[in-house]
């Protein structure tokens, strides 16, 4: 073979593998990019900006025909947690007090990127107790909703505050776990003497069996300013994703601004999604009350999150004190917010 064939022969042959890695590098990223976008959430109040966009539709509209949005409904923080880490969620609305656990335990495998809601729980005691100050619920039993959470984190704040402590650190308040339904039971029996829940509970609570407000939302802990639900995502998603991420927080924006301009209109689809998810709606009278012990809001109120995270090792929930640094990425929320002519997050 005369040597500018063999040339011409190894030219070609560079080319076609230099296409071939070129095909497969492209394929490769497109791969990267997401087809569907998973979305995890309460059938609750606290996480109206779903229950809304998912009803009327807004999600799917911003993020596009080319995405699926696929829904994943929780009862319980920790139960998304574990599916987010597994990659079956890719963006989630939760409580505080998961995002901190599940960000601290993966080493940052999670960000919080919005916030959802502000307030919304109450400390109630049983019909025929009433307690006037915070320092009467020693010797008591006072039940949340999960050991962990936004309002056992809270309510140990404010045993903290009166110079109190639950029975396991020594003190004389029993802390008890339960789930929200079997509170109800454990109240009207006398079976606990209070409870720290969320709303609707702490309205339900109040009209089903007759249990008196010992501190409204605003007097349970930084006068109302503190988160009840975030919006996290998978780090790894956010990075492949960046553009998704964006046209999800824009519809999140929206849907804040509407539910805040429409509270009417708002309350009834959130109900109409409660009912369809748990079968029961709530009664309009529990839901108008909710309404108005929280806040809807994009800000994630970072401060209140911060003392969640010192009330966790506190608590012993949290061996040490994360690095928070990364906990929070409100960059893409913020170019969004500066859109729209709205206030930006420090």
């Amino acid at each position: 073979m005369k040597l500018g064939k063999i040339t011409r022969l190894v030219a070609g042959m560079l080319i076609v593998t230099s296409l071939g890695v070129s095909f497969s590098a492209c394929t490769s990223k497109s791969e990267d990019k997401a087809s569907t976008v998973r979305i995890a959430h309460f059938p609750n109040i606290t996480h109206s900006q779903a229950l809304v966009g998912k009803a009327e539709g807004q999600f799917q509209k911003a993020l596009g025909n080319d995405i699926k949005v696929d829904w994943k409904t929780f009862n319980a923080g920790p139960a998304e947690i574990e599916s987010l880490f597994a990659g079956e969620v890719d963006i989630g609305y939760i409580g505080p007090g998961p995002a901190i656990n599940g960000f601290a335990k993966s080493n940052g495998d999670l960000q919080i990127i919005a916030g959802a809601t502000n307030a919304g729980a109450v400390l109630v005691s049983r019909k025929d107790l009433v307690i006037k100050d915070i320092k009467e619920l020693s010797g008591k039993k006072v039940a949340v909703p999960q050991f962990g959470n936004t309002q056992d984190l809270s309510l140990r704040n404010l045993l903290q505050e009166n110079g109190l402590k639950d029975t396991t650190k020594g003190g004389t308040v029993e802390v008890r776990q339960a789930e929200n339904p079997d509170i109800k039971t454990l109240l009207d029996n006398k079976q606990i003497d209070a409870a720290l829940v969320p709303e609707p509970w702490g309205s339900r609570l109040v009209k089903e069996v007759g249990a008196n407000i010992v501190l409204d939302y605003n007097q349970v802990w930084r006068e109302g300013k503190y988160t009840t639900a975030v919006v996290i995502v998978r780090t790894e998603f956010l990075k492949k994703n960046p553009e998704l991420v964006e046209k999800f927080l824009r519809a999140h924006v929206e849907l804040t601004d509407y539910i805040n301009k429409n509270p009417d209109k708002a309350k009834k689809i959130v109900n109409d999604q409660i009912k369809e998810l748990t079968k029961k709606a709530l009664p309009e009278d529990v839901l108008d009350a909710a309404f108005k012990r929280l806040t809807v809001t994009n800000d994630p109120e970072k401060d209140s999150v911060i003392d969640f995270v010192k009330l966790s090792v506190n608590a012993g929930f949290l061996k040490k004190e994360p690095d928070t640094k990364n906990l929070f990425n409100l960059e893409i929320l913020n170019k969004v917010l500066k859109e729209k002519g709205q206030t930006e997050i420090k």
